[in-house]
């Protein structure tokens, strides 16, 4: 039985066709460079590479190029090769740029954990020194109750280039006897800069801190040890 093409529908094929082979022949070849040999290259969301790629841009289409590596700020750009588009460069040489933020913290395991400081000190005299010490790093006291054993400060924020830091501390009575307290050192980032401290829903749980705190956990352990 042979199968009859109406007009209209050799024409279609013909369009398909035709549009086709020239979206092959428009394709646009370029070498990718990034000036961290291992830095990751990814395309359209699929790691692809490292440090340098040859990248297929199709005729009549955008690619999405993302370059990540620890320490370094993360890069995403675009290439379009469309009409009335800049048709992408036959060589692309990304200077990458340290990270801020990471140069300005350390990775801990101490952040956003509910740690337990047991002391023999008075229970005035524990008080008077986790708020002595606590103040001596943040500026704001938002709550504190010495009956109830629960300090909590107001958030400090710190921007940087592709980032916003925020930073609290929380104090809660663990145990009369023996006495006891349990801090959290919380550290957040929104990954963007200029962040609103309010923005909670833009922030989410850090596993680094800022340098500027890194040592109120270990004084008030330490401190109150003694």
């Amino acid at each position: 039985m042979k199968t009859k093409f109406t007009l209209p529908v050799i024409l279609a094929l013909l369009f398909i066709i035709l549009t086709g082979s020239n979206a092959m022949a428009g394709k646009k070849k370029m070498h990718f460079v990034a000036s961290e040999p291992d830095a990751k290259i990814f395309v359209d969301g699929r790691l692809m590479g490292s440090g340098q790629l040859d990248i297929i841009v199709p005729a009549y289409a955008c690619i999405t190029v993302k370059v990540e590596k620890v320490a370094f700020l993360t890069e995403i750009i675009e290439f379009c090769n469309k009409p009335d588009f800049a048709p992408p460069p036959k060589n692309y040489n990304l200077v990458m740029q340290k990270d801020d933020a990471y140069d300005a913290s350390e990775a801990t395991d101490i952040a956003n954990i509910d740690l337990e400081i047991k002391t023999n000190k008075p229970e005035l005299e524990a008080w008077q020194l986790l708020s002595q010490i606590i103040t001596s790093y943040f500026d704001v006291i938002e709550v504190t109750d010495r009956e109830t054993g629960y300090l909590r400060t107001s958030w400090t924020v710190q921007t940087f280039k592709k980032n916003t830091i925020r930073t609290r501390m929380i104090v809660k009575l663990g145990s009369t006897d023996p006495l006891s307290y349990k801090i959290k050192l919380v550290s957040e980032e929104s990954q963007k800069p200029q962040t609103s401290v309010k923005s909670d829903e833009l922030f989410r749980e850090w596993d680094r801190v800022l340098r500027r705190y890194k040592e109120v956990v270990y004084e008030c352990q330490s401190r109150l040890a003694n």
